[in-house]
Parts: C-alpha cells; sequence; structure tokens
C-alpha cells in the first residue's frame, strides 16, 4: 500500500489520516459518484453502462472512484473474491477502505458493497484473506479470515472475519493482533498456511528500511515473528519495498517458492514494479537463490503493480492480478468516474531457463469464454470493444510493427535480433500523454529471451491498455494508453499474424 505518492496525494494522506471512528461497517453503501478532492465527499449512488471514453472492457473496474492494490483476494464454493483498496467518496487517494468484486469465472465481475471501511486504528491498508478451513482461528470453519494493515500513527496489522461467504466482515475485538508503535513502514501481510510445520505464514513488508518479516501463528491472531528477508544484491534495494508475496509453485518436479515484491520507485521503467525472488522456505526462513541477474520483474511494463495471488484456489492454481497503474501518474490518470483498473488475471507458473527458475504469466484460459475464432490480419481490422492480436516474430532479423487507428496515433514495436528483445514505444503518438510528464516512454525494454527460429507474441487490446505476452510466458508487458479511439490497424510487413475479437466484459 503506497502512502507517499506525490505532493498531492502526500497532502490528501495527511488531511484523510485522522479517519473517522466507525467501528461498525456499513455494508449496504452503494457505489458512489466521486466526492471532494480528500475523498470525504458525500457518497451518492451513480449508475454506468461501463462506456465511458477509456472504460476498459475486459478488464475489471468499479462504477465509480479511486481504487489502488488488490487485496484479499481468495476463492470459496464457486467465486472469486476480489478485494482491493478503494476510496468510497471520490476519485483521489483518500479514506481507504476495501472494496469488493465477485466472479464465477475470472472474467465477468460483479461489484459488491465495500466490506471494511476506517475505523479508530486508521484507513483499512493493503492485506490478505485466507480461508480457515479448520476453525483455527474460532470464527467457525471456513470463516474467511482477512488480515490488513491498520494506518493510523502507526501501521499496524488488524483482523476481521466473515461468516457469510465473504460478503461481510466484523472487526476482531482484539485488533490490533500485531501491533506497532516505532516503525514507519510495517505493512501489506500476506497469509498462507504451511502445511510441513502446521501454522500461517505471514509476510510483513518494511518500505524503506527493504525487507520482509515472516511470521507464524496457530490460530490467526496470535503472531511470532519468525525471520527477516533481506538481500545484498544493491540493485534490488530501491524504493519502498510493499506488497509481499510468498508462493509456493512446482519446479522440475519439486517445490520451490517464489517471492513476490512490489517497490516504488525503483521499477523497470521508473516509478512501480514487481521484483520476484526464486527460493527455498523451511518453514522459519526464506533464502533467494544466489545469481546475478537481479533484480527479475513480473512485468516489463511500467503499469502492473502490487500484484498477489489469490488464497484457496482450486487445483493449485496460483492466479495473479495486478493494479494497472504506476504511482508517477495514478492521480493524473484522463478517466473518470473511475480511476483505475486491474490487469487482466494471470497464471503463475515456473519454467527453467537458461538453467535457472524463470516466473512465467499466461492470461487465465478462462478468457477464452468471450474470444471469437481468429482471422488473420494485416492492415485495417474490426477491432470490437477488445481483442487478442498473436504474431510470430522470425528471431534471427530484426523487425518492426505498430498498431494505429483511424485519427493516425500509433504504438509501434520494435524486434532486435541480436538482444533478442522488443522495444515498446508510449509517446505523444500513441494518444494522450500530456496529463502527466513521466507518462510518455520512448522507449521500453523487453527482454524476450526467445531460443529457436521464430516466437510468438500475445497481445491484450483494451480501451486503454495494452498487455504484451511472450509466447512461453516468460516476458510480459503492461501498458496504459489513452487513444483517441481504440486501435484497429495493424502494419507488420512479413509478420504472420491473426486477431481474434473478445467481447465486452459488462
Amino acid at each position: 500500500m503506497k502512502t507517499t505518492v506525490s505532493l498531492f496525494a502526500l497532502a490528501l494522506g495527511v488531511a484523510c489520516i485522522s479517519c473517522v471512528d466507525n467501528s461498525r461497517f456499513d455494508m449496504d453503501i452503494p457505489p458512489v459518484v466521486p466526492g471532494n478532492a480528500g475523498g470525504n465527499g458525500q457518497e451518492k449512488p451513480v449508475e454506468s453502462n461501463y462506456s465511458e471514453k477509456h472504460r476498459p472492457q475486459i478488464h475489471y473496474t468499479p462504477v465509480a472512484n479511486w481504487v489502488n492494490d488488490p487485496n484479499g483476494m481468495v476463492y470459496l464454493d464457486g467465486v472469486w473474491h476480489l478485494y482491493y483498496q478503494y476510496n468510497p467518496g471520490g476519485p483521489d487517494w483518500g479514506n481507504l477502505s476495501w472494496g469488493h468484486a465477485t466472479s464465477s469465472d475470472l472474467v465477468h465481475w460483479k461489484e459488491e458493497a465495500v466490506v471494511l471501511r476506517p475505523d479508530n486504528l486508521g484507513m483499512v491498508f493493503s492485506g490478505s484473506a485466507v480461508c480457515d478451513h479448520e476453525n483455527s482461528a474460532g470464527f467457525g470453519r471456513d470463516a474467511i479470515v482477512a488480515l490488513y494493515t491498520a494506518s493510523g500513527e502507526f501501521q499496524q496489522q488488524a483482523l476481521a472475519y466473515s461468516t457469510d461467504g465473504g460478503m461481510t466482515f466484523a472487526t476482531y475485538e482484539g485488533n490490533p493482533v500485531i501491533a506497532n508503535s516505532s516503525m514507519p513502514d510495517f505493512r501489506d501481510p500476506k497469509v498462507f498456511w504451511h502445511e510441513e510445520t502446521a501454522q500461517w505464514i505471514m509476510c510483513l513488508a518494511k518500505g524503506w528500511s527493504y525487507g520482509v518479516e515472516l511470521w507464524g501463528s496457530a490460530d490467526l491472531r496470535h503472531w511470532d515473528r519468525l525471520s527477516e528477508f533481506t538481500i545484498p544484491d544493491e540493485r534490488c534495494n530501491k524504493g519502498q519495498w510493499e506488497c509481499p508475496d510468498l508462493v509456493r509453485m512446482r519446479f522440475n518436479g519439486h517445490d520451490k517458492w517464489v517471492l513476490l515484491l512490489s517497490v516504488n520507485p525503483g521499477g523497470p521503467c521508473g516509478g512501480s514494479g514487481t521484483m520476484y525472488f526464486p527460493g527455498e522456505f523451511d518453514g522459519t526462513v526464506f533464502v533467494a537463490d544466489t545469481r546475478d541477474d537481479y533484480p527479475l520483474w513480473v512485468d516489463h511494463g511500467p503499469d502492473n503493480y502490487a500484484g498477489v495471488t489469490w488464497s484457496n484456489a482450486p487445483e493449485g492454481r496460483n492466479v495473479f492480478i495486478g493494479w494497472m497503474n504506476n504511482w508517477n501518474y495514478a492521480g493524473a490518470s484522463p478517466v473518470s468516474p473511475w480511476r483505475s483498473a486491474f490487469t487482466l488475471p494471470r497464471e503463475l507458473t515456473l519454467i527453467e531457463k537458461d538453467g535457472l527458475a524463470t516466473l512465467c504469466s499466461r492470461v487465465v484460459e478462462e478468457l477464452d469464454g468471450i474470444a471469437g475464432s481468429p482471422q488473420p490480419v494485416n492492415g485495417s481490422f474490426d477491432a470490437g470493444d477488445a481483442y487478442k492480436l498473436s504474431l510470430v516474430l522470425p528471431t534471427g532479423e530484426n523487425s518492426r510493427f505498430s498498431l494505429s487507428n483511424s485519427v493516425g496515433e500509433c504504438m509501434e514495436f520494435v524486434y532486435n535480433a541480436s538482444s533478442r528483445s522488443l522495444t515498446v514505444k508510449r509517446n505523444s503518438r500513441t494518444g494522450n500523454t500530456a496529463f502527466a510528464d513521466l507518462f510518455s516512454l520512448p522507449g521500453v525494454n523487453v527482454p524476450l529471451g526467445c531460443a529457436g527460429s521464430a516466437t510468438g507474441l500475445d497481445i491484450y487490446v483494451d480501451q486503454s491498455s495494452v498487455e504484451v505476452f511472450a509466447s512461453d510466458g516468460s516476458a510480459t508487458a503492461t501498458f496504459l494508453v489513452y487513444p483517441t479511439c481504440i486501435y484497429d490497424r495493424l502494419d507488420a510487413v512479413g509478420l504472420e499474424a491473426t486477431v481474434t475479437k473478445l467481447e465486452r466484459i459488462w
């Protein structure tokens, strides 16, 4: 959860840090229109047909107002719950609460009522939720238990629980469950069950101290500090460390652990980014693999931040979603009445590449449910509301292609055969960049590291975003764009390409 994003956002934070004492959450507030800049304006119902300019058509957005980090994602009884940082009173950072959306397929989402609001301990910052199958916390079998950072004078860890399948929450009377009266940065608890040591494990980020603390608990209410992860590689010790997630994955037939860790500033394009560290975890200590290519990036673009995985996902899936924005310009994005969206959900796996564990991201297969039939393309095409563009690049020769629209706005992609990398240009030719000085990026490097004579790219294009994936998932890059209208022309001399229309999810 980012707390110092710009002078403007800092001012908002100062204005909002004295939060309303409201220990009982109002579960019935509908979606609202923006209030004043501080986010404490009057909340009024608003309706939308989700057709406003730049409104994403295949990505989740609330009807209105500010969002940032995804929080507390948990799967239970066929429902994917997405909670997230949300300001119920306006389009700017402040008054942070937990918004809520549900889905049965990770594609179509329904906005639900706000579940957590500021109380006497402060605003409701980022955190996680788990399904307590064995009633270890005493709130009932299969209760959903949320751990989050209560941000008041200090950042402390608090607990809330739901006994109705995640639709409403009650705060725990014994909050905070981990007190703090000294550390300025101590936040974003991500919790999971560790079978081998029969305990819950919590990861906590320490911001500018460049550390992740690991805590253990038998009942989710009483916690003991286990260890702290740091890394001597100074290339990783930049920006605030936030939103940790320690994930178990399969690699070459055995278990391996991956620590996801968001940093800001210091990302691959400046501003926000998310690193990952493959390693080993024994129930007490996480040790990252020794390697010389850190930092490793979950996404090489500028607009995928604070992403974490769903807990209790079926069939051992590691499903990830990120906040599709960057703190360099998040408060200035030219959209209304909502502000910000989330990435497409992605399935995370590990593969071996050049002898090393490499994180792969692929869009979840459920998206095929809104996909039409692939059509060959080179030139103008019917883009519909959103689409998937698939290309094959010969790896032994330089090439380039571009996406453009009827008013001449254009996004360029340049493949370099010697470096096996793709350069993506987001500049004044792409669309509106004037709203923020740091939005224009003359060239973003995406290392494909591809082997063989050809490699594939899958590019998902929505009304205000472009997400690029290498065919094996080992490289991805996410971009916000604000063209006058969706790109509906491909110029790709000598390249094989198809386009697949994607139905809007609203």
